[in-house]
């Protein structure tokens, strides 16, 4: 899943702007309706996230400034819509709020792509976990599942399993990114020359 900011707009303008999108992530991933992570927050929880039954597996994601890719795994029949739709519903409102905007944030529906292979699942969490590097974004803010799969943070949103069973170990992987990140970035720069 992937998307962006109406006329490629950031969508995310400061640290805050990020950890919100996270947050939805987590807690929007409920079949259940919660209301609002505001209102949720008056609550007293002693963990975060949903005890319902989740919509989907977060596989990967990357937050850049203008846009953010998702590799999800469906769960419930409809559980990407239903997640993509208060994700986005949510999201747009916290951020139309706190930078006191109206109107459509997002270009549109979410953009969906089918992973028909394990090849190209593969393919895709590199993409994903390196997308900053390969689009070039030199911003201080890294949100993206990288340092969760490399092992550099404690956050656990992702499954990754289904990608980290393939390999002997993360390191292993970390080599795999390495590769198919410079490769990635190579064929984006080329396209964009032959465009000129």
């Amino acid at each position: 899943m992937y998307n962006r900011g109406v006329d490629k707009r950031e969508i995310f303008q400061d640290r805050f702007d990020y950890l919100r999108f996270l947050k939805s992530l987590q807690e929007f991933n409920c079949v259940e309706n919660i209301g609002s992570i505001y209102e949720q927050s008056f609550r007293k929880r002693s963990s975060l996230g949903c005890s319902a039954p989740k919509l989907v597996e977060i596989v990967a994601y990357c937050l850049n400034p203008n846009h953010y890719h998702l590799i999800l795994k469906q769960v419930v029949e409809k559980g990407i819509e239903k997640f993509m739709h208060k994700v986005g519903s949510g999201y747009s409102k916290y951020f139309n709020n706190k930078h006191k905007r109206s109107g459509t944030l997002f270009q549109g529906k979410f953009q969906a792509i089918n992973i028909d292979s394990n090849e190209y699942l593969l393919y895709l969490s590199a993409y994903v976990n390196n997308n900053k590097f390969i689009h070039g974004y030199q911003n201080e803010f890294n949100f993206s599942s990288l340092e969760e799969y490399i092992g550099k943070t404690d956050y656990k949103l992702c499954s990754k399993d289904i990608i980290l069973k393939q390999f002997k170990n993360k390191k292993e992987y970390a080599q795999y990114l390495k590769v198919n990140a410079k490769h990635l970035k190579e064929k984006k720069e080329l396209a964009r020359y032959l465009m000129e």
